[in-house]
């Protein structure tokens, strides 16, 4: 099982960037998905999340109306669209499997929820 993680970068305030998800291993619509994000000196926390049974999508209050997670199931692949983007969303972001399906969570503490991590790709948002 293996989750690869790409499409950070630089970007300014306001602006627009996709990170991608790749799955190997298994079947990514069978699991729920997870996006997270760790800033420096912060916890990791949940961002944005899709089910498996029926591939609802669940969102953080800071990102809502903001980023869009989307799955492509030809590709085996998640991403996460995140538009209108601020400083505050600098941070480390990570895709991450569920330990059960086919629900899934983005609250508190729902990190324990995952265990099958990609490698994470950094997102930094400065002008």
């Amino acid at each position: 099982v293996q989750l690869q993680a790409s499409g950070g970068g630089l970007v300014q305030p306001g602006g627009s960037l996709r990170l991608s998800c790749a799955a190997s291993g298994f079947t990514l619509d069978d699991w729920p998905i997870g996006w997270f994000r760790q800033a420096p000196g912060k916890e990791r926390e949940g961002v944005s999340c899709t089910s498996s049974n029926d591939g609802t999508t669940y969102y953080a209050e800071s990102v809502k109306g903001r980023f869009t997670l989307s799955r492509d199931n030809a590709k085996n692949t998640v991403y996460l669209q995140m538009n209108s983007l601020k400083p505050e969303d600098t941070a480390v972001y990570y895709c991450a499997r569920g330990i059960l399906g086919p629900f899934c969570t983005v609250g508190p503490g729902s990190r324990y929820e995952y265990n099958y991590w990609g490698q994470g790709t950094q997102v930094t948002v400065s002008s």
